[in-house]
């Protein structure tokens, strides 16, 4: 366990600290996973230093066309807040399911993002909204887009000894974008799913644009589908173009088989079933069958 519990009360000075204890030291918000981390022996960390009390950390905004939040947004103000539900619904539904409310009360969304974990809700869905992250480092500030942030399973571009994430940020919804999750887990709440989809496009004269499809767990990071959107920009947004993404998503996902989540075999079916779900909804179409097998 950690030896020293400090709190910075600006992002510079979370760097001092950071800086002074010469990678002894990590950020701590809420401590969902860390506190987790450390009492298992998985975090060598001898300095703890809390970010809780910067001031804009918990900040929810619109500003010129985009969303503002600052790093220590919690899920339950990400899921209670009316502007993400107005302007990112993705966002705020998948911040909902994240956890028990002790969880979301306390996790945010820099934690769920730098935890790194694949399937991990908050991030899918920061993935799929195009978000970037502002990471602040003694040597300046940098955008990193979140779809590049995750390098492997608990592994990102943020390096917690010496950097601070300050800002996430994306574009506002539109009036003609829809977006939907498809989730499935053993349970409702406390469980990572078997298998996560995060849909999103705008629907112009019945036309899909700005098709945006992130899957998870089905790669050591979650995974966009980019050839998948690339088949549907610029098709009609029917269930035969969805239903061809949908088996083109098959083909683009190779799970792994999991004692926790079932087989790579039914997995990757799954997959194509949760992305046809999720268009359908997308595109406002009636659902077809929905059974899973």
């Amino acid at each position: 366990m950690w030896r020293d519990y400090l709190f910075a009360r600006s992002v510079d000075e979370a760097l001092e600290l950071l800086a002074r204890h010469e990678g002894q030291a990590r950020l701590i918000a809420g401590g969902t996973d860390l506190v987790l981390q450390c009492q298992r022996g998985e975090c060598s960390a001898q300095v703890l230093v809390d970010v809780t009390q910067i001031p804009g950390m918990e900040r929810i905004e619109e500003r010129d066309g985009s969303i503002i939040l600052g790093a220590g947004v919690t899920h339950a103000l990400a899921a209670s807040s009316a502007l993400l539900r107005l302007k990112a619904p993705l966002l705020s539904e998948a911040c909902r399911v994240i956890g028990g409310p002790q969880v979301r009360n306390l996790g945010t969304l820099a934690g769920n993002l730098v935890a790194a974990l694949p399937a991990a809700d908050a991030s899918l869905a920061l993935i799929a909204l195009d978000g970037e992250a502002e990471i602040v480092s003694p040597d300046g500030r940098r955008w990193v887009p979140l779809s590049d942030f995750h390098t492997g399973v608990g592994l990102c571009r943020l390096d917690p000894t010496r950097e601070v994430m300050t800002t996430l940020r994306f574009s506002a919804f539109g009036s003609d974008y829809r977006a939907a999750q498809e989730r499935l887990a053993r349970r409702k709440v406390h469980a990572l799913p078997i298998m996560n989809v995060a849909a999103l496009a705008a629907v112009r004269e019945g036309r899909f644009a700005d098709v945006r499809i992130v899957v998870a767990p089905v790669a050591p990071t979650p995974l966009r589908l980019r050839r998948c959107e690339e088949l549907l920009e610029g098709r009609e947004a029917t269930s035969e173009a969805i239903r061809e993404a949908a088996d083109l998503a098959v083909s683009l996902v190779h799970p792994r088989d999991s004692l926790l989540r079932g087989s790579g075999e039914y997995r990757q079916a799954l997959a194509g079933v949760m992305v046809r779900r999720a268009l359908e909804r997308v595109a406002g179409i009636a659902p077809s069958d929905r059974a899973v097998a």
